[in-house]
């Protein structure tokens, strides 16, 4: 089995440890905005609901745990839509074409980029889940050992799905684009309304008809049913209303990541064979 991916594979994660700012800001970005955020608008709901009658028989957690899936799914949405920015550095200073000159396959280029990319999302997503769980956040609470275990590998299988088809994405306009400032103003103008038409923040079912159908195929969506799934459970109340996930639905949710993930790796792939570098 050939490994021709593993050299960007190191390349691309000897930068992200090198620099050192963009490593911290990384982590703290969301690790803040659970703490501050979070934990703010946690309280406040609590407060508001307080008097709401707890559903017999159902787990009951606090606004907080509902959104800390939230923010470990918008952490890594946000990451992977700014993923090819490095790439695009690449191109203008001429490193990719020294890339693109030699033996090594293209895909290889993605596959490895997108190797590092997924081991990049799941240390986000760990330090996430463990400073959210210090913070109070109750998740896999109530399961076996085995139970877990296999929550958290589901957990990170729904994590790599994703993250592959936002940095194929990401990838995609990087090549396409030379202006650093338009790949960045193109690539908040999708983040942000996937972020916000999705069950992030709130549930689905308290969104306006038209605006639940876009939520509905939103890739975010099933990204976090998946999170909350894993690590909350099938049954359980958040916020006065009471959620249920079905193995049909949460296999449904993964498929969806799966073929998404491979149609964006398709068309990157055929972007990568047709880009010139000069």
């Amino acid at each position: 089995m050939k490994f021709g991916f593993l050299p960007i594979y190191l390349r691309d994660m000897r930068r992200f440890f090198r620099f050192k700012h963009q490593l911290l800001s990384s982590f703290l970005q969301p690790i803040l905005w659970l703490a501050f955020f979070g934990m703010a608008m946690a309280g406040n709901f609590d407060r508001i609901l307080s008097s709401n009658s707890v559903i017999p028989g159902v787990l009951e957690v606090s606004y907080l745990t509902f959104m800390c899936a939230g923010i470990i799914g918008a952490t890594i949405l946000f990451t992977n839509m700014y993923g090819g920015f490095s790439l695009m550095f690449d191109k203008n200073w001429g490193i990719l074409r020294e890339i693109m000159a030699s033996p090594l396959p293209r895909r290889d280029l993605i596959i490895g980029i997108a190797s590092a990319a997924i081991t990049k999302s799941w240390i986000q997503s760990a330090i996430i889940l463990i400073f959210g769980i210090i913070l109070g956040v109750t998740f896999f609470i109530g399961m076996s050992p085995l139970r877990t275990f296999i929550s958290v590998i589901g957990f990170f299988l729904f994590v790599a799905a994703f993250a592959t088809a936002f940095l194929c994405i990401s990838l995609t306009l990087a090549l396409r684009m030379d202006s650093p400032e338009g790949f960045q103003g193109i690539s908040t103008l999708l983040t942000m309304p996937l972020f916000f038409l999705s069950n992030s923040l709130y549930p689905l079912e308290g969104l306006p008809p038209l605006m639940g159908t876009i939520a509905l195929v939103n890739p975010l969506t099933h990204l976090i049913t998946g999170i909350r799934y894993c690590t909350i459970g099938e049954h359980f109340s958040s916020i006065g209303m009471e959620v249920i996930y079905s193995s049909t639905e949460v296999l449904f949710s993964f498929l969806y990541l799966v073929i998404f993930a491979i149609v964006m790796f398709v068309i990157t792939l055929k972007t990568v064979e047709k880009v010139e570098v000069t």
